[in-house]
């Protein structure tokens, strides 16, 4: 793979915006700042942050085994993909293929950004259909976007078909891992020196319990990450966000602790479904949620919303008709599902 061949000539050839902050070290603490037209007067937020996030790509370094150099940091997951589709696809001209069900942002910031999406459905249990996928391939195809654990199946999909891809493809290959914490598998991101045209995205949404910071990680080669820093907003992530991303990391065994719990939890919710009438089927997880089959998806998302409990309908979904995908909640939370199920249970 040459990655200078995938980048859009106009990225490849535009200067990036050099902010205030790029023109000394960011850590610098002594000086007189009158360089950014900032407030004077400091209320601990005047200053803007750090444009690459130093401190707080040094604890993730320390907690993903893996250099700074290879991290990128965004406004949410979804500001990574965004940036991952203005680098490398040229708009009216590239494809990607996405592998439906699957995380619905993908095609919508394709959409946004005139990309063809090329839909190569996942087989019957949600796994790869790498055959349909390689002949899916075209001159056109610049990435192929791949979330495992999936969303909404639950599933890890098949180490060995995501291998075969990243052997075969001479584009990107973009791991979605906001799941991974949850999943008995390791993530990806032991293979990033064997596979130099992947990317993994990974969040402090899920496992590390902050959805509403809106930090996303990607980590990528050092080449790849160049590149996207190039074309990112000079100050993504806000001061406050950095500041609580690190706090995180900082408390990092207590979420470890909770993804112990919420995956104990899943698998009692599992057990206890077995006894709903009303649920036809429960799909293995690996993940923190469960995705089920029941008998009238529309009607029982309805009669849940009447309990006061929202739950995901996933119905209109590619193998997912009369489906319900529930997050798995604290173990008082749980019971209050659990006892509305039952009410239900006619």
């Amino acid at each position: 793979m040459k990655l200078d061949n995938l980048i859009r000539k106009n990225v490849k050839n535009m200067s990036a915006y050099s902010s205030a902050r790029d023109e000394f070290n960011a850590g610098a603490e002594d000086y007189l700042f009158l360089d950014a037209n900032e407030n004077p007067f400091n209320s601990d937020y005047n200053r803007y942050p750090d444009p690459y996030q130093h401190e707080l790509k040094a604890a993730i370094s320390e907690i993903k085994q893996i250099p700074k150099e290879n991290i990128l940091l965004g406004n949410g997951s979804d500001e990574v993909l965004d940036l991952i589709f203005r680098a490398f696809c040229e708009p009216k001209e590239d494809e990607i293929i996405t592998m439906p069900p699957t995380y619905g942002m993908y095609e919508v910031l394709a959409n946004l950004n005139n990309i063809k999406t090329v839909s190569v459905p996942l087989k019957t249990g949600f796994q790869i259909d790498v055959d349909s996928v390689f002949s899916s391939i075209t001159k056109q195809t610049k990435l192929i976007f791949i979330c495992s654990p999936n969303n909404p199946s639950g599933n890890l999909l098949q180490i060995n078909d995501i291998k075969s891809i990243l052997d075969e493809f001479s584009g990107l290959v973009v791991i979605d891992e906001a799941y991974i914490d949850f999943a008995a598998n390791s993530s990806f991101i032991s293979e990033l020196n064997d596979y130099p045209n992947l990317i993994i995205t990974q969040t402090f949404s899920k496992a590390l319990a902050h959805a509403g910071i809106r930090v996303g990680m990607c980590f990528a080669s050092e080449r790849i990450i160049s590149v996207l820093n190039k074309i990112k907003p000079p100050y993504n992530i806000n001061q406050l966000s950095q500041k609580m991303a690190i706090d995180v990391i900082k408390n990092y065994e207590i979420y470890l602790f909770q993804v112990e719990i919420i995956k104990s939890e899943r698998e009692i919710l599992s057990e206890a479904f077995k006894n709903i009438s009303w649920i036809e089927h429960i799909y293995p997880s690996e993940s923190n949620f469960l995705l089920c089959k029941v008998d009238n998806a529309n009607y029982r998302y309805d009669q849940l919303l009447e309990q006061k409990i929202v739950v995901r309908n996933r119905t209109n979904q590619h193998l997912c008709e009369n489906c319900l995908r529930f997050t798995v909640g604290t173990p008082e939370q749980n019971q209050t599902l659990l006892e509305a199920l039952k009410q239900l249970n006619l």
